[in-house]
């Protein structure tokens, strides 16, 4: 097989951490959600599109999202619960995978046409 036969996607999970959180507490969906790590001086890991409709993206000083939305809600990230989940979901579907990050993926999808049209 030639290289240029293979067929590798890139899955990058926006939202994913939010997603995870609203599974958890329904109570959260609909709502400006916004994960960061556990301490003050740290950035958005992840937020919901309602939040980032006023600004908020990842990667943004928590203070800055804080100041932009001061309502929104701030959960504290179970990063491990969240790399367990999505990872064994998608080990159990492809059969060859590279991890970039907890919600960042290479996935080798070669033949899997012949097994699902």
């Amino acid at each position: 097989m030639l290289p240029s036969d293979r067929n590798i996607t890139h899955l990058d999970l926006d939202t994913f951490f939010v997603s995870v959180e609203r599974l958890q507490n329904p109570k959260l969906i609909g709502k400006l959600v916004i994960v960061v790590c556990a301490s003050d001086r740290c950035v958005v890991s992840s937020c919901s599109y309602e939040a980032k409709k006023f600004g908020v993206h990842a990667a943004m000083p928590m203070f800055q999202a804080k100041r932009l939305y001061s309502h929104a809600i701030f959960v504290k990230g179970d990063y491990e619960a969240y790399s367990n989940l999505v990872t064994e979901v998608i080990r159990d579907k492809v059969p060859t995978l590279e991890k970039s990050s907890i919600d960042e993926f290479y996935l080798d999808l070669t033949g899997m046409d012949k097994l699902f049209g």
